[in-house]
């Protein structure tokens, strides 16, 4: 894990469809991780969808930035302190797709009157900050009701779900309505990342 670039590489010929970049602060979750300057690199290393993923306490104050640095999607959490609608806003200003997260705790009808503006709705599976949790059951209804308000308003929003995705988990937050999974630990401390991937593929067309 030393060698970015070469991670990057095992993505690219494993099959995977983006690259799902996690910011923490270290206010917002209890941990701290990549920042501008690597998303820089990385946007220079590869042509995968760059999929960044706010875990901070004021996405909006860092939007133009990240979309400069080559974020294609900015997802930021409802629970942070920037205001949701001036957020979306400045993400598709900066020519990137917008996506609103929420954690665990957080009830689904917290999303619906923003499922209109954004591309994408992210229900995380497991609390935010650390990798390698165990997937919450109970996450699979708060994916299944926005998928179900999604259609009910004749949109076309992606629902992602992040946490504890691997090829057992998988089946049941796609039957509830998820159609793009975030996988880390599952894929990259498999000996065959590919073969992980297509497994995932059986049962979801992004990964």
């Amino acid at each position: 894990m030393l060698n970015l670039e070469s991670e990057i590489r095992k993505l690219e010929m494993s099959g995977i469809d983006m690259l799902h970049f996690d910011v923490m602060d270290g206010v917002f979750v209890n941990n701290i991780t990549y920042g501008l300057p690597i998303l820089e690199a990385v946007n220079k290393t590869t042509g995968m969808f760059l999929d960044v993923h706010l875990m901070i306490t004021d996405p909006l104050k860092y939007v133009p930035r990240f979309a400069e640095c080559g974020a294609d999607m900015i997802t930021f959490h409802i629970e942070s302190q920037s205001d949701v609608m001036e957020t979306i806003d400045a993400i598709k200003k900066c020519g990137a797709k917008a996506a609103v997260s929420i954690k665990p705790a957080t009830p689904a009808e917290a999303v619906f009157e923003f499922l209109p503006y954004v591309d994408m709705v992210l229900v995380m599976t497991v609390e935010p900050g650390f990798g390698g949790q165990s997937f919450i059951p109970e996450t699979a209804d708060k994916v299944r009701q926005i998928r179900s308000k999604i259609t009910e308003l004749g949109l076309a929003a992606d629902v992602q779900v992040d946490g504890g995705i691997n090829a057992e988990t998988a089946p049941i937050v796609i039957n509830a309505g998820a159609n793009i999974l975030v996988s880390g630990s599952y894929l990259f401390k498999a000996a065959d990342m590919a073969e992980a991937a297509a497994k995932l593929k059986e049962v979801t067309p992004s990964v």
